[in-house]
């Protein structure tokens, strides 16, 4: 049987007709669809941003199979509300390049290239991120700031590396790679990325094996390490106590010296003022002949001459009369005052 009996001319034509033609147009329908944008915010997870999806734009724009109207069409079905809305008034035979311009207007950045440019240039590493996600970030700021005309794009590789060295903080990566020298002839952002990516799953690699291979003996290691540490930082720490102590003695044998030059001192001039007060005081009694004693006190009556009590005298006494009273305290009075004039002779001090 022969290989026309098997394939028929009309059976070949309808399979390339029906069968690889539909495939090769739903093939090119699929890679042609935009993304759905609206605008909206916050803006939802199945959305893209307007640059992501203006990004999908300049691909179809580029794409010479595919025609204005077509163009215009996939832009027009990819938009939804509030989007979409904005190009509502424009007909459907409209070029994408107005439609780009009006949305741009809407959504599109309004920083010019150099403001865009010194955004890039403040871009840095941020804590915990990787060095190729870094690298990613540059390069979104840095095509915006082509797009709006801050940096040539004869230039954009050589100012991506150079930014690149500038924010990364993960100085062994960037000597490990040579990047420094690599900027009179920079690689490009492709390259620069698998570098980067490459070398990242380099060391994440290394850092399994080291971790497989010394298991429990890293810790120790790290102890073994913490405690040299400590040893030394206790060694520094008691050299300058000890120091501090000998400054510290030898000040305060400076102070005993002076305090004691200060209580020889004082010592002595007490001593000289205390033989002179002696000889005085020797001096005195001699010529008195007897020492001198202090006489005890007259006694005085201290009752009242109206009614024989005590605390008050006659003039301010409310109180009857009490003869009785007052003779007896009178005749006690007198008794005190012959007692006290016979411990005491010498005194010059009439009683009456």
């Amino acid at each position: 049987m022969s290989h026309a009996d098997l394939h028929p001319p009309k059976v070949q034509r309808y399979v390339v007709e029906h069968i690889v033609k539909s495939d090769d147009s739903a093939m090119n329908s699929s890679t042609q669809r935009l993304r759905a944008f609206s605008g909206r915010s916050p803006r939802p997870q199945t959305e893209s941003d307007y640059d992501t999806w203006r990004s999908g734009v300049e691909l179809l724009l580029q794409d010479p199979a595919v025609s204005d109207l077509q163009r215009s069409r996939k832009i027009f079905d990819s938009l939804l509300p509030p989007a979409a809305d904005m190009v509502k008034h424009l007909r459907p035979d409209t070029s994408p390049t107005v439609y780009l311009q009006t949305l741009d207007s809407a959504y599109g950045t309004v920083q010019d290239g150099d403001e865009l440019y010194a955004k890039f240039m403040d871009t840095f590493q941020d804590a915990g991120e990787k060095s190729s996600s870094y690298l990613q970030r540059l390069q979104v700021a840095l095509n915006l700031a082509v797009k709006r005309g801050g940096v040539a794009t004869r230039d954009f590789d050589r100012h991506l590396l150079t930014q690149f060295c500038r924010g990364c903080w993960d100085n062994s990566l960037i000597t490990e790679l040579q990047l420094k020298q690599r900027k009179q002839n920079p690689p490009s952002f492709a390259e620069l990325l698998l570098l980067l990516r490459t070398e990242e799953d380099r060391e994440a690699a290394k850092a399994v094996r080291m971790k497989q291979h010394l298991g429990s003996s890293r810790p120790r290691a790290a102890a073994y390490a913490q405690y040299a540490y400590a040893d030394n930082a206790e060694k520094n720490d008691i050299a300058a106590l000890t120091n501090v102590t000998q400054q510290l003695a030898q000040q305060l044998a400076d102070i005993q010296k002076q305090l004691a030059t200060l209580t020889a001192a004082q010592s002595s001039s007490s001593s000289a003022a205390l033989k002179s007060t002696p000889r005085r005081m020797s001096g005195a009694g001699q010529r008195a002949g007897k020492p001198i004693k202090n006489p005890a006190s007259v006694p005085k009556p201290g009752y009242c001459y109206r009614c024989g009590e005590d605390g008050h005298v006659k003039t301010h006494c409310d109180n009857p009369p009490n003869s009785a009273l007052v003779a007896h305290k009178k005749k006690q009075f007198a008794e005190k005052q012959q007692k006290w004039q016979r411990s005491n002779p010498t005194s010059r001090n009439p009683l009456n």
